[in-house]
C-alpha cells in the first residue's frame, strides 16, 4: 500500500477515518477484502505470495496498515512486510509492545512503514527511522516515505480529507474513494528525489497510479465510530485502473477478550 490518509480523534462522530490505496504489481496474486478464517475475526484482503495484508481491522477494534519505505539500493530483509500486519491483528499484544519486540527484529525486513491501532491509541513505525510514536489526533498522510512527509500526494490528500471532514454533513463511502481517485501527476519542481529517476517520480506521484503493469491495486476506506460502529469497503482495479468490483462489510465493535 502506498498511501494511507487518516484523520484520527478530531471528528465528532468518529475516532478514525481512514482511506488508503494500495500500489502494487497487478500479476501479484491477491485476494479482495474478506473475513479471514478463525481463531480471530479479522477483515481485509490477503497477499497470496507472502501470506500477509497491507490493511486490516479485527472484530475486536485492533486494525494495522503498512507501507514500504521507498529507497534504492540491494534489499537486504528476508522476511515478508506484510506479515507484520498479519501478526499484529492475529495477535493479542498491545500496539506499543508489538512494536518493541519488531523493533529489536527490524534488520530482518526491507523498509517499512507500519501504524498500528487499538482502542483509542494509534501507534506508529518505520524501520528507517527507528522510533516508535504514539500518535497526537489529527490528520496524518504516510506513503513511501515516513509519516507526515512533505510528499506531493500525501500534502494533497491531508488537505482534501480536512475538507472533507469539514462539512456539515459527514462525506459518503464515494467521497472518499473520490478523493482517493485522484489521478493528476504532481509538478515536476515539487516531486521528492528517491533515486528512481524524474520520470518514474511523475508516474507515481499521483494519489492513484495507474500502467500496464503497476498501479492501484485497491482503494480502502475504513471509520470507526465512537459508538463503536466499523465499516470497511474496498473498490479493486486491475491494469489502466479498470475497475473490477467492490466489497463491503460492517459491524459492532466487541470487547476484547482477555488472554
Amino acid at each position: 500500500m502506498c498511501l494511507i490518509l487518516f484523520a484520527y480523534q478530531t471528528h465528532p462522530d468518529y475516532h478514525l477515518v481512514l482511506a488508503a490505496n494500495r500500489d502494487e504489481s497487478y500479476a501479484r496474486p491477491t485476494q479482495t477484502l474478506h473475513r479471514w478464517p478463525d481463531p480471530v475475526e479479522i477483515y481485509a484482503g490477503k497477499d497470496e505470495q507472502e501470506g500477509g495484508a497491507w490493511l486490516g481491522v479485527t472484530r475486536t477494534g485492533r486494525f494495522a496498515a503498512i507501507t514500504n519505505y521507498r529507497e534504492t539500493g540491494k534489499k537486504t530483509g528476508s522476511l515478508s512486510r506484510g506479515k507484520l500486519t498479519a501478526d499484529f491483528l492475529l495477535g493479542k499484544q498491545s500496539p506499543a509492545h508489538y512494536l518493541k519486540k519488531i523493533a529489536h527484529d527490524q534488520h530482518l525486513y526491507n523498509g517499512f512503514n507500519l501504524i498500528l491501532g487499538e482502542g483509542k491509541n494509534i501507534f506508529y513505525y518505520s524501520n528507517r527511522q527507528h522510533q516508535i510514536q504514539q500518535l497526537a489526533p489529527g490528520v496524518h498522510g504516510l506513503s513511501n516515505h515516513l509519516l507526515n512527509s512533505s510528499w506531493p500526494k500525501v500534502d494533497h490528500g491531508k488537505s482534501r480529507l480536512a475538507q472533507l471532514l469539514k462539512q456539515p454533513q459527514f462525506p459518503t463511502t464515494s467521497q472518499l474513494i473520490h478523493l482517493l481517485g485522484d489521478t493528476l501527476p504532481a509538478e515536476a519542481e515539487s516531486l521528492p528525489d528517491t533515486g528512481i529517476g524524474m520520470s518514474a517520480e511523475k508516474i507515481l506521484s499521483p494519489l492513484f497510479i495507474k500502467s500496464a503493469v503497476y498501479g492501484t491495486r485497491a482503494s480502502t476506506i475504513l471509520t470507526i465510530s465512537r459508538q463503536g460502529k466499523v465499516e470497511l469497503t474496498e473498490n479493486c482495479f486491475g491494469p489502466h485502473g479498470r475497475e473490477e468490483g467492490s466489497n463491503s462489510c460492517s459491524f459492532a465493535l466487541s470487547p476484547q477478550v482477555p488472554g
